[in-house]
């Protein structure tokens, strides 16, 4: 992903329509030195790349969820990257007034666009969901200053505005997704004697509902049975349920369930 270099592009294009309005003056990312300077006869305007940090304040770290026309989850990706782009502006005429004119020109561009203009966007930023910012004329961090950038160019100190551009970085890194799980849960609850029971994952009325169960009271194949939850000290074999015959039932009301019970006797002769 070109990133920079789409950045580039467009800025080129905000510049050239909001700010020169169609003048003749060229929009230029080259290194302010001496030698460039001394070769320059048109006015220009001059974008230098300075500087790229990372913006950690707006990293995030959820991976976003890619979905298809069904709605399901066919892949994950990490989130996109913000990085702080900053641009040293320049203006380059034969006349001081003239490149004054030019700035005020570039401030007052960037000031009524602090958001780059979708139709100005170029390349891979194209569609992206997060805007790309724009700020002018803040002031610099403490670890650096405009005068430290002009002497390691060696050039002299010239009016200037400090322009950052926040875009953001598409990691274009995805990791599929396992299948959609079309099966409804099951969980097992284990007895004192160590045996599991499998239980559905549909809820109370539904788990009723497919093993059957009766409302509490309701006669079976047999007769009436017995039914509700167990006493402390209870024996399983209680009236109405024969030795190594189970039950299931269900406690509450219709419109108010409560859980579902298994009873089973067990004949131990």
């Amino acid at each position: 992903m070109a990133m920079i270099q789409d950045v580039d592009e467009s800025l080129r294009a905000l510049v050239k329509r909001d700010a020169l309005n169609g003048s003749k003056a060229d929009v230029a990312f080259d290194a302010p030195t001496k030698d460039w300077s001394s070769r320059r006869n048109t006015p220009t305007v001059d974008l230098y790349l300075y500087d790229i940090r990372e913006d950690l304040e707006q990293r995030e770290v959820m991976w976003e969820s890619i979905r298809d026309d069904s709605g399901f989850v066919t892949e994950r990706r990490p989130p996109a990257r913000r990085f702080k782009l900053s641009y040293l502006v320049t203006a380059w005429t034969q006349r001081p007034e003239d490149e004054h004119r030019l700035l005020s020109s570039l401030l007052s561009c960037f000031l009524r666009n602090q958001t780059m203009p979708v139709d100005v966007i170029t390349g891979s930023l194209v569609g992206a969901r997060l805007p790309i910012t724009l700020s002018i004329a803040l002031p610099p961090p403490q670890d650096r200053s405009i005068s430290d950038v002009w002497s390691a160019m060696g050039g002299e100190l010239k009016a200037s505005l400090d322009l950052v551009v926040n875009a953001p970085f598409e990691i274009k890194v995805a990791v599929p997704a396992g299948p959609p799980v079309m099966e409804e849960p099951r969980f097992s609850y284990a007895r004192p004697d160590g045996e599991t029971e499998p239980r559905s994952g549909k809820g109370r009325r539904g788990a009723a509902a497919a093993a059957g169960a009766k409302p509490v009271g309701a006669p079976g194949p047999g007769g009436p049975k017995a039914s509700g939850r167990l006493k402390p000290g209870e024996p399983v074999s209680k009236p109405g349920i024969t030795p190594d015959q189970e039950e299931l039932v269900r406690s509450g009301k219709e419109k108010q369930p409560g859980r579902i019970l298994r009873i089973r006797g067990v004949n131990r002769s």
